[in-house]
């Protein structure tokens, strides 16, 4: 049995073309929200559009551990979809196309292709077309020996679980200021599980950060990568990945839009530092964490 499941904040919004999306390709029944006190009547349109709504605090919600008491909650599910509020499917088979991976039985986890949402700029554009490739393809151990820590990229906007597998290895971290879904593929790909790309199962998603946002967001990351520092030991550094997406998108905006390129410099700049940071957030006071952390509920629960 396949279930959905939709973490949700205030999504009233983009929640009309969210809602058409998801029922084009999947029937209400099997779509269950996990809404954090919303505001702004996000559980009552989640009800009306027919989805199944659990409400949990807001202060409790995290990565890792909200996604595994679904998890466990959903019992009855052979697979389950992760799908952020603001992935809008791009396709009625978007749904049907990620799970076409799961015939390999090896496959523990596929994950769909992220497309530039309507009006995206060509910064936004590019960390789509660096990371989600028109190709698809099936990642195994080995594959670290080429492709490093690049052999654990995945994204929880739109990725599948065979549930037997993720339970297998231990369920998404609890308490992580996030990566979840980082360090469930990592732990079964060293348990011998394999992670699929499937490229033609799209959503259109992409942020438009500011440049605090990118400090804030690679601040978290380093902490990500201090606090689970097995995932480089295991897959190698990241830096060589940062080398090659500068030199990808310096190219990229020099073909589409090269008045972008001393803000895409800036914030190089601001990813780099914030991930240093990030990286040592051990000698630094929990005030300053709070302030660079994207994350920042994160602090208040782990210290």
């Amino acid at each position: 049995m396949l279930r959905v499941v939709v973490p949700t904040l205030n999504a009233a919004a983009i929640w009309p073309r969210f809602a058409s999306s998801l029922k084009a390709c999947v029937t209400p029944d099997h779509i269950v929200v996990i809404d954090s006190q919303s505001n702004d009547g996000t559980a009552e349109l989640a009800r009306s559009s027919g989805f199944e709504v659990h409400s949990i605090p807001r202060g409790e919600f995290n990565h890792g551990t909200t996604r595994q008491k679904a998890a466990e909650m959903l019992s009855d599910a052979d697979i389950l979809i992760y799908l952020t509020q603001d992935a809008i499917l791009a396709s009625d088979d978007a749904v049907s196309r990620l799970l076409v991976a799961f015939e390999d039985p090896q496959v523990a986890v596929a994950y769909g292709r992220q497309l530039p949402r309507e009006g995206a700029s060509a910064i936004e554009a590019h960390a789509r077309v660096f990371n989600y490739p028109d190709k698809s393809c099936i990642r195994g151990i080995e594959a670290r020996h080429t492709l490093g820590f690049k052999t654990i990229f995945v994204s929880n906007s739109f990725a599948a679980y065979r549930r037997t597998a993720l339970m297998e290895v231990g369920g998404f971290p609890q308490n992580i200021i996030f990566g979840e879904d980082t360090v469930t593929v990592a732990r079964a790909l060293l348990t011998g599980y394999k992670v699929a790309y499937v490229a033609d199962a799209s959503v259109y998603h992409s942020h438009s950060y500011s440049w605090s946002q990118e400090f804030k967001r690679y601040f978290d990351i380093g902490v990500l990568h201090h606090k689970e520092s097995w995932l480089l030991n295991a897959f190698g550094g990241a830096s060589g990945e940062g080398g090659r997406y500068f030199v990808s998108e310096l190219n990229y905006l020099l073909r589409e839009n090269r008045s972008e390129i001393p803000s895409a410099m800036i914030r190089t700049a601001l990813k780099y530092g914030g991930y240093k940071l990030g990286r040592i957030e051990n000698r630094l006071p929990v005030r300053a964490k709070l302030r660079m952390s994207m994350n920042r509920s994160y602090w208040n629960t782990s210290r």
